[in-house]
């Protein structure tokens, strides 16, 4: 599996969506420079008052440009940081990859993938009736699919670039499907 980077965006405050940026800066363990949720603890700003000391797993978070072609064709103009993401890529299947799955950004940059964004009803704030099109149910299993993106953690920190490569490396079997986190 190969795809490309994109778009990267950051914010230092808590706002729906990610002004773009013409690079970000990964550092191991922590998460975007300069950005909101970067930090070793849980950042989200609900999750923070009830859950404030556990791990934080949602230190990047990345969406498929892909899923912004499907939303354009049932009415939606979502563009990259749009949705609150820090990295928006083409090319590769995030929701098909396993927990623990690595992605390598560009010459140095390595994240782990910890699971699926679980999307908020702020999606409904940002464009009404978007939240009912990230989620798709599974009419053979009931369950739903969460199509917002996935989250990682910083393994290996490094400047990150749109049109850097991505290169995805598996983890050893059996693979673990994503959860939300």
């Amino acid at each position: 599996m190969a795809g490309r980077v994109t778009a990267v965006s950051r914010n230092g405050t808590y706002a729906f969506s990610k002004p773009n940026r013409e690079s970000v800066t990964l550092l191991a363990g922590l998460g975007v420079e300069g950005d909101v949720h970067a930090g070793e603890t849980i950042r989200h700003q609900f999750r923070m008052t009830y859950e404030p000391d556990l791990p934080n797993l949602r230190q990047v978070h990345l969406m498929h440009e892909e899923l912004f072609d499907e939303l354009a064709l049932k009415g939606f103009e979502v563009s990259a940081g749009g949705l609150g993401e820090n990295i928006t890529t083409r090319g590769v299947d995030l929701l098909g990859l396993p927990t623990g799955a690595l992605l390598h950004l560009g010459d140095e940059a390595v994240v782990e993938v910890t699971g699926l964004r679980n999307p908020c009803a702020k999606i409904n704030d940002f464009r009404k009736g978007l939240l009912a099109e990230v989620f798709a149910l599974d009419p053979e299993s009931g369950e739903f699919t969460f199509k917002s993106g996935i989250m990682a953690v910083v393994r290996h920190g490094g400047t990150v670039r749109p049109h850097d490569a991505i290169e995805v490396e598996l983890p050893p079997a059996p693979h673990r499907p994503l959860e939300r986190v």
